[in-house]
């Protein structure tokens, strides 16, 4: 049955928003039997209630900039893309590479996807990461160790950031380091906390190769926290293009590689 009042179609968006934290444009079309456009309409008016937040192809749930989602709620947000980027990422990491890895439901992937490697070390200060890496080298699914930064401990974010982490930090020279962040828009990549930011930011600046991890539903999205201008990054790996409207020739100035994975 075509749903044609409005308020009843933003009634069901927010329905299928609530069970899946994410919706897509395209399946919304088909279970509401309205046009494609219409529901772009539809989440445009939501996303101005501050209801939602649009993505490419669709929309997630809106949690506002003033406060960043609990790390289990946002690992399953855009899980399969996560799992792409997380695999695609972890092809670059080499025999003998020192790595450090940073806070996010992304970056935890990364650690998950390390195998058939010598002499890994990587450092990171995810709670979550230093289990999933600590049961991989048990396993025997590539040799190395990992080395968990110390701090405050943020039991909702599974993090540990603060003066003490930061201090550790500045101790290191990295490789490569795999950051994620809670927005990226055409000046760089940004965050929610302050002290997960910075501690992004020193990795970003003790690392001869940065690699940037986030999917698409942090295009254009602006948390208040800076981490980096795009001009020390060296890749972006996420599920789409460069946003027609952001400047490309100025941001790849630098060598800036955009690398899409297909999920």
């Amino acid at each position: 049955m075509k749903i044609g009042f409005v308020e009843e179609r933003h009634r069901r968006i927010m329905r299928e928003l609530e069970m899946k934290n994410k919706v897509s444009v395209s399946d919304l079309s088909s279970k509401l039997n309205v046009t494609p456009e219409t529901i772009r309409s539809d989440l445009r008016r939501l996303e101005e209630r501050n209801k939602l937040r649009r993505i490419h192809g669709g929309a997630i749930c809106y949690y506002g900039l003033m406060k960043e989602q609990q790390f289990n709620k946002k690992i399953s947000i855009s899980l399969p893309s996560k799992k792409k980027i997380g695999e695609a990422a972890a092809s670059f990491i080499s025999d003998g590479d020192t790595v450090v890895l940073d806070v996010g439901s992304t970056t935890i992937h990364i650690a998950g996807s390390i195998e058939n490697t010598e002499n890994v070390t990587i450092i990171t200060n995810s709670l979550a990461a230093a289990e999933i890496i600590n049961t991989r080298i048990e396993n025997k699914l590539f040799n190395g160790k990992v080395i968990l930064i110390g701090g405050t401990v943020d039991p909702l974010q599974r993090s540990t950031s603060g003066s003490i982490t930061n201090q550790m930090l500045e101790q290191f020279y990295f490789d490569k380091a795999f950051i994620s962040c809670g927005g990226m828009n055409p000046e760089g990549i940004c965050d929610y906390n302050i002290d997960e930011a910075a501690a992004s930011a020193i990795m970003v600046k003790r690392s001869k190769q940065v690699f940037v991890v986030a999917d698409s539903s942090k295009l254009n999205q602006r948390a208040f926290f800076n981490i980096s201008p795009f001009s020390a990054i060296d890749f972006v790996i996420t599920d789409a293009d460069m946003p027609t409207d952001w400047p490309k020739e100025e941001i790849k100035f630098n060598g800036l590689k955009w690398l899409k994975v297909h999920t």
